[in-house]
């Protein structure tokens, strides 16, 4: 059949299973979004801004593991995609965002709106397109979700001349098996790297795995549990890998690096061995890389080899899906006991417990943030799907909810994108209707966004938002107290009435500043199901992160909470 190229697009997104498309119209993405209309298998959601669109894809697209997709103009409309393709990007999400683009004849003249948008994005994306023939447009489209969800997830752009969408061709969806000169999606393991790794292992006295968000993405939980417990071998956790694990399993250490537990951080500076899975050693968990695992030889398994060696030089680089390799490794590994090890590691978990802020006599009675994600984490039974801004409160979720494969945390953890947290938590609700939803903001991330509340009301998303209100950029001033002598430059803020803000909005909110009103605010929030919810936590303005490790310092330099109170001298365990 004849169809144009706006029509093709839509006929290629249903049969790439696409019923979800976020985004924003203007001129030239128009004559795509004028034959929407005859395409009701489609449901497009109207952001309030493009940014909000290109992060609901990637909310929807970690909460669901599909491809999701946004949808611009040219020029600005396009431009404003840019940040949530780099977060996309970064944290490995499936997402292929469609912009619209000025005619092909005036490409290069400056016309009005036009931007070159692939080469902008060209280092932030995986791969990009700019159609110019209608002829190319349905391969382009598949080859697109292709390379969006095969191998290390990421996002694609296509870029869509308007002269391209009003063009028609004879429409052949094309089916072939796609083959790409040079990309090698998922790489195969050598037998010679199995073996080698096993003689390590085998070898190794004081092992420690750090499991990362390609255990999640290559559905390796369960291979990762069995490796871990047959071979004793403790593990820790990055941001994004958090609910790879149980956080209530013996051998789970947390998180590790900048904010990670203390029992974490000093496994893997005494350890003899690291078997990295799936995570790519991020400055964040690294911290100096010349005093990082100083004991220790290494294991790296990451489906993307570019990853091998970049960063942290390893023994043995298996590039290669996570969950085959585990397989392929298990099915020659005996049973391994490390009982001196781990209780090594239990003494240092037990003096982690002793500095844990709820396990302290607290002076002041401010409600303290941890209290409010604890509390949270409780009274969800752990069953919900919590979605993050960036900042102090980012890290208080990592610490005090404990996830699981089912409700892992989703949150910008490369790109430490500001404005993540509402946008993509109504992607994710969007993605997964019957699942619980939290999005858990601060007043500073939250702002940036906050229009996107409009969206959820106009969609009915059923998402609680739980914003953490202590006046500042809580990160930043943090950062300001302990290394900048207290100049709080900047970073003070004053903010609407939240409550009101919502009221406005048609959203039912509540003020929270006692620890005695979370259970009736969170219940509340839950018997609601007429859309999104609102409580704002009023916090103690001062509270610190605890551990921290200060940029660019040793691993095992922690600064720590100090056991006797809740106290804000520094104090430096090495």
């Amino acid at each position: 059949m004849e169809l144009s190229g706006a029509e093709i697009v839509w006929e290629c997104l249903i049969r790439e299973g696409v019923d979800l498309v976020f985004g924003y119209p203007g001129g030239a993405i128009l004559p795509t979004y004028d034959t929407l209309s005859s395409y009701p298998q489609i449901h497009h959601v109207l952001t309030r801004h493009e940014q909000g669109a290109a992060h609901m894809a990637d909310g929807y697209a970690r909460a669901t593991g599909r491809v999701g997709v946004a949808m611009a103009t040219s020029g600005p409309g396009a431009t404003n995609l840019v940040t949530g393709l780099a977060t996309a990007m970064l944290d490995s999400s499936p997402v292929v965002c469609i912009t619209g683009q000025v005619p092909t004849s005036v490409i290069g003249h400056n016309a009005f709106q036009e931007a070159d948008i692939t080469g902008v994005t060209l280092p932030i994306t995986k791969h990009n397109y700019l159609v110019t023939s209608v002829e190319e447009l349905a391969f382009s489209i598949r080859e697109a979700f292709y390379i969006a969800r095969s191998g290390r997830p990421g996002p694609v752009l296509i870029d869509l001349p308007k002269d391209v969408q009003t063009a028609r061709t004879e429409f052949h969806y094309p089916t072939d098996e796609i083959r790409l000169p040079g990309y090698q999606p998922v790489p195969t393991a050598p037998e010679e790297k199995i073996n080698r790794a096993r003689t390590l292992i085998r070898s190794a006295e004081r092992p420690v795995i750090l499991a990362g968000r390609g255990v999640l993405l290559s559905g390796a939980v369960a291979e990762l549990r069995e490796f871990a417990e047959r071979t004793e071998t403790p593990v820790g956790l990055t941001l994004l890998g958090k609910g790879c694990f149980p956080e209530d399993h013996p051998l789970c250490l947390g998180m590790m690096g900048m904010h990670g537990t203390g029992e974490a951080n000093h496994t893997v500076q005494e350890a003899d061995l690291l078997l990295a899975f799936g995570m790519r050693f991020d400055d964040r968990v690294t911290g100096n890389l010349a005093t990082y695992a100083p004991k220790a030889r290494k294991i790296h398994i990451d489906i993307d080899p570019s990853e091998i060696d970049k960063n942290v030089e390893v023994e043995v680089g298996i590039a290669g899906d996570l969950r085959q390799t585990l397989t392929d490794l298990l099915a020659g590994l005996e049973p391994i006991e490390h009982g001196d090890w781990i209780k090594r590691i239990t003494r240092w978990r037990d003096e982690s417990e002793e500095r844990e802020l709820l396990n302290q006599v607290l002076t002041s009675p401010q409600l303290k943030a941890a209290e409010v994600v604890h509390d949270l984490w409780t009274l969800t039974g752990g069953n919900a799907i919590t979605v993050t801004d960036v900042g102090q409160h980012q890290m208080w979720v990592a610490q005090y909810y404990a996830h699981s494969p089912e409700h892992a945390l989703i949150t910008s953890g490369g790109m430490g994108t500001m404005g993540f947290g509402l946008p993509g938590g109504i992607g994710a609700a969007m993605g997964r209707p019957g699942d619980e939803v939290w999005v858990v903001v601060g007043d500073g991330g939250f702002q940036m966004t906050l229009a996107e509340l409009a969206t959820a009301v106009q969609e009915q998303v059923k998402v609680n938002i739980a914003l953490i209100n202590n006046g500042y950029l809580g990160m930043v001033r943090q950062w300001q107290e302990l290394f900048y002598e207290k100049r709080y430059n900047a970073t003070p803020m004053v903010s609407p009435d939240f409550c009101a803000l919502a009221a406005a909005y048609g959203i039912p909110a509540v003020r929270v500043s006692e620890r005695s009103q979370i259970e009736a605010a969170v219940r509340r929030a839950q018997d609601h199901t007429a859309g999104p919810f609102l409580i704002e936590f009023v916090v103690e303005q001062h509270d610190v992160v605890f551990p921290m490790v200060p940029a660019g310092s040793d691993l095992h330099d922690m600064i720590r909470r100090p056991i006797n109170g809740p106290g804000r001298e520094k104090e430096i365990q090495s």
